[in-house]
């Protein structure tokens, strides 16, 4: 399986940036491959991302494993806050 973080690289979100910063460091800092998806170029992957998660104005960053779901920013930081980051990313 493989990590997918869908991000955005056009946004005038501060905190977004930040979020999704904070999970790319995360995952290269332990050296976890993963995959992205810029949904700012093109709807469909906003869409399909939004689908994924179940819902309509899910916003970036989210994170997937293969199919599995993982979560949205507040639960990654809720993992590595508890200690268990392997299990946020289903690893």
């Amino acid at each position: 399986m493989s990590v997918t973080v869908y991000f955005t690289s056009v946004s005038g979100s501060r905190e977004v940036k930040q979020q999704q910063s904070e999970i790319f460091q995360f995952l290269d800092a332990k050296k976890i491959n993963y995959f992205t998806e810029d949904i700012s170029q093109s709807p469909e992957k906003k869409e399909e991302m939004r689908k994924k998660v179940g819902n309509p104005s899910a916003m970036p960053p989210q994170v997937f494993n293969g199919g599995k779901y993982c979560g949205d920013y507040q639960k990654f930081f809720d993992a590595i806050e508890d200690g268990k980051p392997e299990a946020f990313f289903k690893l």
